[in-house]
């Protein structure tokens, strides 16, 4: 119980709680304009954390994830543009609402199942992450080899409305990871004679231009987009005991479905909304006064894509496989601070675990009395015109990549990512399996190294040893289904809608 003392004595310190204050009202202010993401926020804080206490960079970067997601329902409620992909679903019925004179309800709505989500999902993830952590100590070289390979076909094959260009992105990502010194030989590989290729491209470099400057350079080129705003009139956002219960069902059921489909590798925060919202809607006596201003339908999507955020932390935390983009900045996170995530976590750093997840639990009433008390001020945030906003972040961009490790190779690999994420997204090829397989594929890299050489050179304990066997079986199982499945309904070489999310199948903090 060491840890436990150690994570309440960080969380409740002076420092602890202000951390998570200042975290999720940056996340919050962050989500609420529309562009902008908490992925984008964390990996531009990460450099700041270098030299800090690990507990309390961590608390900074859960506090963020938190806010972000809930964030994203103000510019969504009311100016119909949704602050983050989680909050699309929002639009449908906040909007409508809020458009009928009753914005603060819509607002207040939104707030408690929120809450209620983020409440339900820590519920799981403190009940489940240290019995599949126990599981999962039980894993060598092999298992977690075929283990990573079933995450990587598994996030293919839901990165996209296309397999093809989703499984493309994930190889492009493992191929961009090879650079730098083979783990298994300890030679330099394809560094073309470039001493500072020698460490390969470096993970903060790579998300800050693909996420950050990818998406600050499209912004200046729709830079005059402005939505039409509705104001928050002077009644009280929070809500009675009545509504509280009337909604109870439709709350505790869409936080269930968003925290399942959280712990699902590279599913979403959109998805999960999607999900709940289709399920209230089908069980609703009301179904036509969904999309149009119906009070089920904020509360369902709500719900659902702030409770994956805590089903999204359990694979994290217990097997150190992150399902999205912004697990992937989590577990570089860890990785930066000397942690290794997984069952290791538990054993040797504790105290880590349970900062994760008190801080999600703190991040969430604080982003309720944070979002309930200054929702005025922050509807303004859609306000702020962006030539003032995107130089800022730009600079930011430039000065963390440049604080890694004090050299301007890094600043110019993020303007490459920053291009090579503009001309993806400009084919519709989905970003995050690109990111989880540049994260993923030195794991699985290592890993079978490692077996190899255990076993003499052998393979054959990939199909010998029972787990492995499972996770390999699984992989295939599943990318044949995949296949299969795409053909069928015409998505194997689809190219999909312009009008499509360029992040479909993210975490949409």
């Amino acid at each position: 119980m060491d840890g436990l003392a150690e994570a309440i004595d960080a969380l409740f310190s002076l420092y602890g709680l202000g951390v998570i204050l200042v975290g999720t009202f940056l996340g919050i202010t962050v989500g609420a304009v529309p562009g902008l993401t908490g992925t984008m926020l964390i990996a531009l804080v990460l450099p700041l954390t270098y030299g800090a206490d690990p507990l309390l960079s961590m608390a900074l970067l859960i506090s963020i994830y938190v806010g972000a997601v809930s964030g994203g329902m103000i510019t969504a409620t009311l100016l119909r543009m949704p602050g983050t992909p989680a909050s699309i679903i929002t639009t449908l019925d906040g909007y409508p609402m809020a458009r009928s004179g009753e914005p603060e309800k819509a607002l207040g709505l939104g707030v408690m199942a929120s809450t209620v989500g983020g409440g339900v999902s820590w519920c799981f993830l403190v009940l489940l992450t240290g019995p599949i952590a126990v599981l999962s100590s039980h894993f060598g070289f092999f298992e977690y080899f075929s283990l990573v390979m079933m995450a990587l076909v598994l996030i293919a094959s839901v990165g996209g409305s296309s397999l093809t260009l989703a499984l493309f992105s994930g190889f492009l990502g493992v191929f961009f990871a090879m650079p730098g010194i083979n783990a298994a030989t300890g030679r330099a590989r394809w560094t073309f004679g470039i001493t500072e290729m020698n460490d390969g491209f470096q993970l903060l470099p790579v998300l800050i231009g693909l996420f950050a400057v990818n998406q600050v350079l499209t912004d200046i080129l729709r830079i005059e987009d402005q939505g039409e705003p509705v104001s928050i009139g002077k009644r009280s956002l929070w809500l009675g005991p009545r509504q509280w219960v009337s909604h109870g069902v439709n709350l505790l059921r869409s936080s269930i479905i968003g925290t399942w489909i959280g712990m699902l590798p590279g599913i979403g925060a959109n998805i999960g909304s999607v999900t709940a919202y289709t399920v209230a809607k089908g069980v609703s006596r009301q179904p036509e006064r969904f999309g149009h201003g119906s009070e089920e339908g904020i509360v369902a999507s709500e719900a659902a894509n702030n409770a994956t955020i805590g089903g999204s932390l359990i694979p994290l935390i217990a097997m150190g496989l992150p399902g999205s983009v912004v697990e992937a900045v989590l577990l570089g996170a860890l990785v930066i601070h000397g942690l290794q995530p997984g069952p290791r976590l538990f054993a040797e750093s504790p105290d880590m675990v349970y900062t994760i997840m008190g801080a999600m639990l703190l991040a969430n009433f604080v982003m309720a009395i944070m979002m309930i008390g200054s929702m005025r001020w922050l509807a303004r945030i859609a306000s702020v015109p962006k030539p003032y906003l995107l130089p800022v972040i730009l600079a930011f961009c430039v000065v963390g990549s440049y604080a890694l490790a004090n050299r301007f190779f890094d600043v110019w690999v993020m303007l490459a990512f920053a291009i090579l994420g503009i001309s993806l997204e400009r084919f519709r090829v989905p970003l995050a399996p690109f990111i989880i397989g540049f994260v993923l594929g030195p794991i699985a890299e290592k890993n079978l190294s490692l077996g190899l050489q255990a076993s003499g050179g052998s393979f054959l304990p990939l199909v010998t040893r029972p787990l492995s066997l499972l996770f390999l079986s699984l992989s295939i199982a599943l990318l044949l289904f995949s296949i299969f499945g795409a053909k069928l309904k015409g998505r194997w070489f689809q190219r999909p809608s312009t009008t499509s999310d360029p992040f479909d199948g993210e975490v949409g903090a």
